[in-house]
């Protein structure tokens, strides 16, 4: 948008020299004009007085700032007041200065409509209104002003649609710009009469229809913006015609069909961008005749194939090259043909099918190369040593491959790197010392891989590093000193290995750091009380480690703090009742340590669960959560108290121990009586997978009453339960007179029995044997998707929706390309998304569910077919699931959610259906169709409360697509929709 920006700006330079404004001319009297240009200041507000100054009676209107009139009439031909922070309507009383050949006010804060008077204005040739804040239609007959040559309305909030036909006759226009407004409707062909047109733009409005055949008539055409718009159909053959274009832009729109090959005959072309579409085919291999392009963008498309080896061969002015988000596949030989773009700057070919070694050739490609992003692909092999010649890369992002080897010292000779991504890749061994050299380093992630020994102590020499993160290795010893003056430091992320060693007051020198997870190593000692000088501190995770003593006091002091977990540790003492204060606290851990004494009240402490303390025998005083009331001479700061509680629970804990024994060895004689094996043929593989026999799920469900039934599915039944320890759970059954049952369950535990993910349903425990089977899943206390959509008694707001679909989107993109075996869901509904106490949704029941081996976009049969209304057509006809069935069901879930019509509603017969329901209100009647239920509680204007609702029916349109290869990935709705998020919540009222 920047760049357009720009080339408008160069643009209107252009036609104002083409077409100079009038001479100013010697003061005469007209009532008329006088009268006219009166009318306009009365409607204005001068904030800086220029007007009040400059526009007097005491001398002739033709002498007034900004005003132009002509020699011999006196008559006011120019009306030019930019850049003057302007405010107020735009007078009608102009449409009487009917000598005026140019009127230009933009880059004000002028609002309201256009007058409709200004299509009177027959000798107008320059209409300029660009970054205002004008809205409504634009008045119809300012398009049948023969004379107009420039229009520009860039930037305002103008709606409506262009006029088709005899009623768009422009025959000197030569620069036509409405980006950035709200217009609709379809891009009139009548444009193709404009044969004198040069910069045309008309992105970033709602126009939806084809792109008409006749623009391709226009062939002085220069620049042509069509992005950010919903068109669709194919891109015309025809546009190779316009021989004289530089600038071709269609990016984020719904274009399918193939790139036609005639584009690579676009000789002047520069800028070439069709991202963010959904072409499919290969990339044509006349593209790369274009040997005067600069820009090449076919990002997040569906384009197949091998990127043809001919890239970049006649390309000498290349200096971006965006490949991303496509299914393109193959080796990377093309990047040796790359070698002869000299000024190549981006190179960007993440999240494709690309396989093999990245080549050594890659140490040839231009030395100004800024951005290389390769990630998520299948690349193996080593990190060619060479990547270090090309002295200039700022970024680099290589992760989710499978990389191996070691990482190269010679990268350490990047000095002018600043961002660094390894993530989830195979590479083994040190963490090179050489890495402090890096000094300008900002960002360094390894996490993910088979990394060992120490952490340099090199790294405190890179003082700007802001994220450094190196979870999920094997990596030991203690924390360098060094690593704690790293005072620019804003995530820091050493879990999952195995750090031992006590942390150092040297802590607090972090002064700046927002995230810091420690978790699941082998520290010990104290917390180091300056942790809670850390003010900036939003996330803190210590947990599984083997810190001792107690928590700090000094962790009243975290202000910033929403996220504090110490559980799983040998933490002793008292909560500290300051942590009751921290005003941002929303999740709080403490579970399985040795806390003692009475759970403060109020503020976090009124909402937790029992999972947040469990664990921790010694606490008392909060009974709704199973812990006793506090004895009233009770205190745990009494040293004999303590001397006496610990020969107690000595005691207790020996007896214990004997009793444990004695049951195990009558366990293990009675099982060998028994004929029938009662052990757990699907275990999960999680740290915290706890053994639950039958007997205590009896127990926990009240021998599966129908007081404690959730709900009953496919399958079975779910049913509340709290274990021996207060747990609550919920108990999933399993039918087994039905045949389909015991698959269900087997499908189940594969699916869960690795995934770990915030947003996907937990796996406790299993119980099993020949005649029963049950899985036994975190409970979520705010019950189903379901229940919020459909019940009388409950509602959600826009945010909440948002909130809701963002998470289900995050958990999808997890299972779908960021876990080892592709998993698919294939029974995506509302009563299959479940939420928790703080109405953050997890995805449940994977009964159904199918692992994809192999390459990922692979398809497998699937003999159980989903739920009527969100199964894919593909696979409700052949059986066979992909990624996008999945993809599918989330787009039928996403228009459910805004209007809360089931995909089953009986208004819905025939060939009609939610989609094109939706389909045919949007975008101009999405109010009429959205929940009315919506906007409660909600502060934002008529117009954000639109433009979100408008972007998220979109987005579900896009999922909802009825040919698979025209949908787009869960990897790429999740930005998408925190952008709706972002820009909705930007627009929200400050408190």
């Amino acid at each position: 948008m920047e760049f357009h920006g720009f080339l408008l700006l160069i643009g209107t330079l252009f036609f104002t020299l083409l077409y100079p404004q009038p001479m100013l001319s010697m003061p005469h009297n007209n009532s008329t004009d006088l009268s006219a240009l009166l009318g306009f200041k009365a409607a204005i507000d001068d904030p800086t007085g220029i007007l009040a100054t400059s526009w007097t009676p005491s001398i002739s209107f033709c002498a007034w700032i900004g005003i132009s009139c002509s020699h011999r009439r006196q008559r006011v031909t120019a009306l030019v007041l930019n850049n003057m922070s302007l405010q107020g309507t735009i007078s009608p009383h102009l449409a009487n200065l009917s000598f005026l050949s140019r009127l230009d006010l933009h880059n004000n804060s002028l609002s309201g409509p256009i007058p409709d008077g200004l299509g009177r204005l027959h000798r107008l040739r320059w209409l300029s209104l660009q970054r205002n804040q004008l809205s409504g239609p634009i008045p119809p007959a300012i398009f049948n002003l023969s004379s107009l040559n420039t229009i520009n309305l860039f930037h305002n909030n103008l709606s409506g649609s262009l006029p088709k036909n005899h009623s768009f006759f422009l025959p000197q226009l030569r620069l036509f710009v409405v980006e950035s407004n709200q217009l609709s409707g379809t891009i009139p062909s009548s444009l193709g009469r404009c044969l004198d047109l040069q910069f045309l733009s008309l992105s970033t409005n709602h126009f939806t229809g084809t792109i008409p055949v006749e623009l391709t008539n226009l062939q002085k055409l220069i620049v042509l913006y069509l992005d950010h718009n919903k068109l669709n159909g194919t891109i015309p053959d025809s546009l190779n015609n316009l021989t004289k274009l530089t600038d071709l832009d269609l990016s984020v729109n719904f274009l399918s069909g193939e790139i036609p090959s005639g584009l690579g005959g676009l000789q002047s072309v520069q800028w070439l961008v069709l991202g963010t579409n959904s072409l499919t085919g290969p990339i044509p291999a006349s593209l790369w005749n274009a040997s005067t392009i600069e820009e090449l963008d076919l990002s997040i498309n569906s384009l197949t194939g091998p990127v043809p080896i001919e890239l970049g061969r006649n390309m000498p002015f290349l200096t971006s090259l965006h490949l991303g988000g496509n299914y393109l596949s193959g080796g990377l030989d093309f990047i040796t043909s790359l070698s002869n773009c000299r000024v190549l700057e981006n190179l960007h070919v993440e999240f494709n099918e690309l396989d093999g070694v990245l080549p050594a050739s890659v140490a040839n490609l231009s030395s100004n190369l800024l951005k290389f992003t390769a990630y998520n692909n299948h690349i193996i092999g080593q990190i060619p040593a060479g990547l270090a010649n090309l002295s200039s890369l700022v970024e680099v992002y290589l992760m989710f491959n499978e990389l191996t080897g070691k990482i190269p010292t010679a990268l350490t000779r990047m000095e002018g790197l600043q961002e660094l991504d390894l993530v989830g890749n195979r590479i083994h061994g040190p963490i090179p010392s050489e890495l402090g050299q890096l000094g300008s380093l900002d960002g360094l992630a390894l996490d993910g891989n088979l990394l060992s020994g120490l952490i340099p102590v090199s790294v405190g020499n890179i003082s700007g590093l802001q994220l450094l993160s190196l979870a999920a290795n094997s990596l030991s010893s203690a924390i360098p000193h060094s690593l704690w003056s790293l005072s620019s430091l804003l995530e820091l992320n050493l879990s999952g290995n195995f750090f031992e060693g006590s942390l150092p007051p040297d802590v607090g020198n972090l002064k700046s750091i927002d995230v810091m997870d420690l978790s699941a190593n082998q520290f010990s000692g104290i917390i180091p009380s300056a942790i809670g000088q850390l003010q900036m501190l939003e996330f803190l995770d210590m947990s599984h480690n083997l810190f001792q003593g107690p928590i700090p006091q000094t962790f009243g002091g975290l202000i910033s703090i929403k996220y504090l977990n110490l559980s799983s540790n040998d933490l002793t003492g008292a909560i500290p009742r300051s942590l009751a204060n921290l005003r941002y606290l929303t999740g709080l851990n403490l579970s399985f340590n040795r806390l003692e004494g009475k759970i403060p009240n109020g503020s976090i402490f009124s909402n937790l669960t029992i999972q947040s303390l469990k664990g921790n025998a010694g606490l008392c005083g909060a009974p709704k959560l199973g812990f006793p009331p506090c004895p009233e001479n009770a205190t745990v700061s009494n040293p004999r108290g303590r001397h006496v509680l610990k020969v107690a629970l000595t005691v207790s804990a020996s007896m214990l121990l004997l009793v444990a024994c004695f049951s195990v060895l009558l366990v293990l004689l009675a099982r060998r009586r028994r004929k029938k094996t009662t052990a757990s043929t699907h275990p999960p593989s999680l740290n915290d997978h706890r053994l639950i026999s039958y007997h205590e799920l009896i127990r926990a469900t009240d021998d599966f009453s129908e007081a404690n039934l959730l709900g009953r599915g496919s399958f079975g039944s779910v049913f509340r339960g709290r274990l021996d320890d207060g747990l609550d759970v919920a108990v999933k059954v399993l039918n087994l007179e039905m045949e389909a049952a015991s698959r269900s369950f087997d499908a189940e535990c594969r699916a869960l029995r690795v995934v770990r993910h915030r947003n996907l349903i937990k796996i406790i425990s299993t119980c099993s044997n020949l005649d029963f089977k049950a899985l036994v899943l975190q409970y979520m206390p705010n019950g189903s998707l379901e229940k919020w959509l459909h019940s009388h008694n409950y509602c959600l707001s826009l945010l909440q929706r948002i909130n809701i679909m963002l998470d289900v989107a995050s958990a999808l993109e997890y299972l779908h390309h960021h876990h080892p075996q592709v998993v698919l869901h294939c029974d995506l509904k509302p009563s299959n998304v479940l939420l928790d106490e703080d109405m953050n949704a997890h995805l449940g029941d994977f009964g159904i569910a199918k692992l994809l081996l192999g390459d990922s976009k692979s398809m497998v049969s699937a003999s159980t077919p989903g739920t009527i209304g969100y199964i894919a057509p593909e696979y409700g006809s052949t059986g066979r699931v992909s990624r996008s069935v999945d993809v599918y069901s989330y787009g039928i879930l996403l228009l459910e959610i805004i209007t809360r019509k089931k995909p089953t509603d009986a208004m819905f017969e025939g060939e009609s259906s939610l989609r094109n329901w939706v389909f045919e209100a949007h975008p101009t009647a999405v109010l009429d169709i959205v929940d009315n239920n919506l906007f409660k509680d909600e502060q934002a204007d008529p117009i954000t409360r639109h433009q979100c609702l408008s972007a998220s029916l979109e987005l579900g349109l896009l999922c909802s697509k009825d040919s698979p290869k025209d949908r787009i990935l869960m990897k790429d709705v999740v930005p998408r929709l925190q952008k709706i998020k972002k820009n909705y919540l930007s627009k929200q009222p400050r408190a």
